[in-house]
C-alpha cells in the first residue's frame, strides 16, 4: 500500500506550523485517516493536538538529519498504524536527505513552500541554493505576513526564477489571500522567423525549449554557444550550448544540443570555440539524449567572442 506524503518546506518562522494546524482542523482533510506528522524543526509555534483529534493523529520529532532514515521512518509509521504522513520540514536540511530516506512505498503526494515575504529576500541572497532546493520540485509557495510595501515582483522572480509551475499566493497578517497574476513575457520573440535570444537570456531559452519541445520543433534559431566535442561524436556532429548557474557554483552545468552539420565546416571547430550558430531544431530521437530531443541541423556557423558573462543565469 502506498503511503501519501505531504511535504512542507520552509525557513523558520516561515508559517508552516500553522498551515498543518489549520489544515489537520479542516475536517474536508482530517477525515478521521490515522496521520503521523513528523516535525524536523521547533519554531515559536506549538501544535494543539486537541484541535484536530489528535487520538488518530500523531506527532513525532526528528531532530537530527541523521535520523532521516528508512528504518526509523518505517518503525514510526509501524507504531501508530498511520496511512499517511504530513512531514514539517527543517528548511536548513536538502530535500535529498528526506527522498532518499522516503520507503519505497512512500509517494511525496503534494509539496508546499512556505516563506516570510520580509526575510526570503535575505536568504535568497546568502542561502540561495537552501532555497533553490525547496523551490525547484513545489507545487505552492505562499508568501506570509506581505504586506504593501513589499516588492511583490521580487518576490515573483525569485520563484520564477527556479519553478514556472508552481503557484504563488501571497498571505497578508489579516488572513487575507491574494494569488500572484503576474504575466511572465518571455525575454526573446518566440514567434519570429529566427529566434534570437540575447546572451544574457541564454537560461530562459534552454528552459523554455525543455519545456515547450514540441513548439520548437522545425523553428529556426541562432543563439551565442560554446562548441563541446568528443570522441562519442560522428564527424559531423557537435555539442553546442552554455554553462547555467541555477543558484551557485556548485550547481553549474552545461546546457547543450547536439549539431549536425556538414563534415568540412564541423570540422574546423574546436571545444571552447565561441560561435554564432543558426540551425533548424527537430525533435527526434538521437542515442546522444537516449530519447526523444532537440538535435539542431545546421543553416550557419561563425566565430565570435565570448559574451560578457560565460555562465549565463537566471537572475
Amino acid at each position: 500500500m502506498q503511503i501519501p506524503v505531504y511535504l512542507f518546506t520552509g525557513f523558520l518562522e516561515a508559517g508552516k506550523t500553522k498551515f498543518i494546524q489549520e489544515t489537520m482542523e479542516d475536517p474536508r482533510f482530517n477525515n478521521g485517516e490515522k496521520t503521523l506528522i513528523l516535525m524536523c524543526e521547533e519554531g515559536l509555534e506549538e501544535y494543539e493536538p486537541e484541535r484536530f483529534s489528535a487520538d488518530r493523529v500523531y506527532v513525532e520529532a526528528i531532530e537530527n538529519e541523521e535520523d532521516l532514515t528508512p528504518a526509523n521512518l518505517k518503525a514510526l509509521l509501524k507504531k501508530h498504524s498511520a496511512k499517511r504522513v504530513l512531514v514539517e520540514y527543517n528548511g536548513m536540511w536538502m530535500l535529498s536527505s528526506l527522498i532518499n530516506a522516503l520507503p519505497d512505498n512512500w509517494v511525496v503526494a503534494q509539496e508546499f513552500m512556505f516563506a516570510q515575504s520580509s526575510t526570503i529576500i535575505g536568504y535568497n541572497k546568502n542561502m540561495r541554493n537552501l532555497v533553490v532546493d525547496k523551490l525547484q520540485n513545489c507545487e505552492l509557495v505562499v508568501f506570509n505576513r506581505y504586506s504593501p510595501d513589499i516588492d511583490k515582483m521580487e518576490l515573483h522572480k525569485i520563484v520564477r526564477g527556479v519553478n514556472t509551475r508552481a503557484d504563488i499566493a501571497y498571505e497578508f497578517p489579516n488572513g487575507d489571500v491574494e494569488y500572484d497574476e503576474i504575466e511572465d513575457p518571455l525575454p526573446f520573440d518566440r514567434d519570429a522567423a529566427v529566434i534570437t535570444p540575447e546572451d544574457k537570456d541564454y537560461a530562459y531559452f534552454y528552459r523554455d525549449i525543455a519545456e515547450h519541445l514540441d513548439f520548437y520543433n522545425g523553428k529556426t534559431i541562432k543563439f551565442k554557444c560554446v562548441i563541446a566535442k568528443n570522441k562519442e561524436l560522428a564527424p559531423n556532429q557537435l555539442v553546442v550550448g552554455r554553462h547555467i548557474m541555477t543558484c551557485c557554483v556548485d550547481d553549474i552545468t552545461f546546457a547543450g544540443y547536439l549539431l549536425v552539420g556538414d563534415v568540412d565546416t564541423v570540422s574546423r571547430f574546436e571545444s571552447r570555440n565561441w560561435a554564432f550558430v543558426t540551425a533548424e531544431l527537430k525533435v527526434e530521437y538521437n542515442k546522444l539524449y537516449g530519447r526523444e530531443g532537440p538535435v539542431l541541423y545546421l543553416k550557419d556557423i561563425a566565430r565570435t567572442s565570448p559574451p560578457e558573462e560565460e555562465v549565463a543565469t537566471f537572475y
